[in-house]
């Protein structure tokens, strides 16, 4: 089991690629991991500049958002994050930011159809918005309801957070997960690309309709199912 120490430069590791792939400006979005046996979760510290981040100033909170560690406030997503950790028990990273493509889509409060090869690669099937939140939820606990409307959109369309590892946040922005804090950040990395490809593909054609069921299972299963043979596995 990595130490704490480790989690927290493994978790400024992952907020820095998303800062160097070009995900997040400023102060923009977040990514963590947690450590399941200790029930800690790492973060970016909140409103911190990307080049002004080091593994010590990664925060370090509980699964009741108390921040454990640090004189830094942790991230004001944490309840969202915190949420997803409970809720998807065999996650091990979260990313969220405000890419330009997939907040786009979040916007327009549009799903993301899958138009060919390159998304069925990573998604089977279009990648999910979720519904509008109330005002009420919006009042109360905003962050922690974020993350309550992603397990709820999850479960109503009866998606599986371990075969679909990402979500755009309606009128908000996408948020990504995976097994570890690195698959997390690969996920939104490859979200953004496809959010991009396919406002690319509506503008070239608005008609283009989603892909066949037979590739979109095919390029799926060739690497996610039981007798997958896409790399070296």
């Amino acid at each position: 089991m990595a130490s704490l120490k480790e989690l927290k430069k493994i978790v400024w590791k992952c907020n820095m690629e998303l800062w160097k792939s070009g995900l997040v400006v400023r102060t923009f979005g977040n990514a963590s991991g947690i450590d399941r046996k200790r029930g800690l979760v790492a973060i970016k510290p909140s409103g911190v500049p990307y080049s002004e981040l080091t593994p010590e100033k990664i925060v370090l909170v509980d699964l009741d958002n108390k921040t454990v560690d640090s004189r830094f406030k942790p991230s004001s997503d944490t309840r969202s994050h915190v949420v997803l950790y409970k809720s998807f028990p065999d996650i091990g990273g979260v990313v969220h930011t405000h890419s330009a493509y997939a907040t786009a889509w979040a916007q327009a409060k549009k799903p993301i159809p899958c138009f060919g090869t390159t998304h069925a690669d990573y998604v089977r099937g279009s990648i999910p918005c979720t519904f509008n939140l109330s005002a009420k939820q919006i009042k109360s606990d905003y962050e922690k309801e974020t993350g309550i409307q992603i397990v709820k959109t999850f479960k109503k369309m009866r998606l599986s957070p371990e075969i679909t590892e990402m979500v755009i946040v309606a009128s908000h922005g996408p948020f990504a997960w995976g097994k570890t804090p690195e698959g997390a950040v690969y996920n939104s990395i490859m979200l953004e690309e496809i959010a991009k490809m396919a406002y690319f593909t509506l503008e070239i054609n608005s008609g283009t309709r989603s892909i066949g069921r037979a590739l979109l299972d095919k390029h799926f299963l060739r690497k996610h199912g039981k007798s997958a043979y896409y790399g070296q596995c």
